[in-house]
């Protein structure tokens, strides 16, 4: 195949290999762009790979994209990545790369999402007066409610820092299924996306089948950049010859699946039926992902005109947070470490944007 305008041949590994966070979704399809329709997908190890192409044309070499969550056994990207020397670039949130910066260090380069999906739910029904994360405690203690979130979850941690809740309205519990929220009949509150769940609980979960509302963790100042794309610490200098040219690579990827989502998200579904973890996704809410992660401002160009950088002050101001939540959970950041140990815009084209 003739390579483009784009030569990766020269810098970068044969085999580009990227390491995601969760099953296929749509918030990961600025990834699957890349592929768009020359792959091959493999069930057994949950990875579909091809020949990497920019603007249409051939790089001079492969991308492969492997799926996260049930597929690594649920443990962090950061961990496999040091597990497994193959992986190129990882999806490292910035609070993982602060806690685990002395064990599994990361450096992130590009950043997909601008804003964290990550929120808490409610029926609108039960908490009409709920708006934000600042009334969700006095409204749930009132109530006999509690939120249920995944455990572990470090923006929880930051709430409690923050007065924004307490042991009295946390469950630990929430295993990604609707079960118990149903079950609860209204009175509980749940963790989710929200670029995900609110339609599928009104669309997709029969048992509930109405609008929730939604607030984001964001909005209540933990604000993390979810699945930064990240390479080892230890693997930083090897690879920026192939990060200065790869990076705007993925920018401009990024741009075209919001542009056109069509082919990408068409291969999201067959990869989701393909690799069969029990997980289940929908052309509905492929959909409607797109829509409200641009509608949010999840995705997008952030504060300037960029697409996929890092604020300096944000990073700045989450970096000294996040430090303070670790350092009380015993697993603080490697010692002297700042915020530029951790991210860097140095590969970014600063001319790509929505």
């Amino acid at each position: 195949m003739e390579i483009g305008s784009v030569d990766l041949s020269a810098d970068c590994p044969s085999t580009i290999v990227i390491q995601t966070d969760w099953n296929p979704e749509a918030e990961h399809g600025h990834l699957y762009e890349l592929l768009k329709d020359d792959y091959t997908i493999d069930a057994n190890t949950k990875a579909v790979s091809g020949p990497l192409m920019s603007d249409g044309e051939y790089t001079g070499v492969n991308v492969e994209i492997r799926a996260g969550g049930p597929a690594i056994g649920f443990q962090t990207v950061s961990a496999q990545m040091y597990q497994d020397d193959a992986i190129t670039l990882g999806y490292v949130s910035t609070d993982e790369a602060i806690q685990l910066s002395g064990t599994t260090p990361t450096k992130a380069v590009f950043a997909p999402l601008d804003i964290s999906p990550t929120m808490v739910m409610w029926d609108p029904a039960t908490y009409p007066d709920v708006k934000t994360v600042d009334d969700v405690k006095s409204a749930l203690s009132a109530n006999g409610g509690v939120w249920r979130y995944f455990d572990g979850s470090a923006y929880i941690e930051y709430l409690k820092s923050a007065g924004l809740a307490d042991a009295s309205i946390l469950d630990g519990s929430y295993d990604g299924t609707p079960s118990n929220f149903v079950a609860a009949g209204g009175k509980d509150m749940q963790q989710g996306f929200a670029s995900a769940e609110p339609y599928v609980y009104q669309n997709e979960v029969s048992a509930w089948g109405k609008p929730v509302d939604f607030a984001l963790i964001h909005d209540a100042g933990w604000q993390t950049y979810q699945s930064s794309m990240s390479v080892k610490a230890d693997k930083f200098d090897e690879l920026s010859p192939c990060l200065t040219k790869l990076v705007p690579v993925l920018q401009k990827a990024g741009v075209a699946y919001y542009e056109d989502p069509s082919a990408a998200n068409a291969l999201i579904l067959e990869l989701v039926d393909q690799y069969a973890t029990g997980w289940t996704y929908t052309q509905g809410v492929a959909d409607y992902s797109v829509k409200t992660q641009v509608d949010l401002g999840l995705v997008g160009n952030g504060t300037d005109s960029t697409y996929g950088n890092f604020d300096e002050s944000r990073f700045d101001d989450f970096f000294t947070k996040a430090s303070k939540v670790y350092t009380d959970l015993g697993t603080p950041p490697a010692a002297g470490y700042t915020p530029a140990d951790l991210y860097t815009n140095e590969f970014i084209d600063t001319s790509i944007s929505f």
